[in-house]
């Protein structure tokens, strides 16, 4: 069975499709630039919600989309649902992580979690949602290479290490992306007829 996703982000197509390319071929979509639906929601779910919605009257079959971020404790949740846009709208992942260390400077404690909502509509309806979300700590400084966001400032005790540092198939195992993509796999499997696909062999 074919599902659609809507994301620009490479490191999340590239997750998105490890998760469930044992059951589901994967497909993005492709919207021009500039025609994407603006992110008005302030919350997670708000904002998957209304992209799937919006993606779906434009999607072949069933979409999901998603909405994650970071949530640091010590500045009431934020950046939150700003994570992509936290230096401004054209931020790079640079930009956002060392305004996030200049506001967290001599700042304790520094838990913080990664949250993602996926949000799985087809047609113009919405099917469900499936939320994920990891706890850790911010670091002081940049650690590691891999990934993309805030993972090189994102400590996991479990790990020892950032999300950064950590592979990429350690992370999946963990990770708040990997948890939303994992219910909703588990709901696609238990009811794809009745998106009208065939269950999976």
């Amino acid at each position: 069975m074919t599902l659609y996703c809507a994301t620009t982000n490479p490191g999340k197509l590239r997750e998105f499709r490890l998760a469930l390319e044992d059951h589901f071929d994967v497909q993005p979509i492709t919207i021009a630039k500039g025609e994407e639906p603006e992110e008005t929601g302030d919350t997670f779910e708000a904002n998957a919600n209304l992209k799937a919605l919006w993606y779906s009257e434009r999607a072949p079959g069933p979409v999901f989309t998603d909405d994650s971020g970071l949530e640091v404790d010590a500045l009431d949740g934020a950046p939150g649902v700003y994570s992509a846009r936290y230096a401004g709208a054209a931020a790079t992942d640079d930009a956002n992580n060392r305004l996030l260390l200049e506001r967290m400077r001599g700042i304790t404690p520094r838990t913080a979690r990664f949250v993602c909502v996926i949000a799985l509509a087809a047609r113009g309806r919405l099917i469900g949602t499936f939320r994920g979300a990891v706890e850790g700590e911010l670091t002081e400084a940049l650690r590691g290479g891999n990934g993309f966001g805030y993972d090189p400032l994102f400590f996991y005790p479990p790990f020892g290490c950032t999300f950064g540092e950590a592979p990429l198939a350690e992370k999946m195992k963990v990770s708040h992306r990997s948890r939303a993509l994992r219910a909703m796999k588990e709901w696609l499997i238990e009811n794809q007829a009745a998106l009208g696909g065939r269950s999976p062999g």
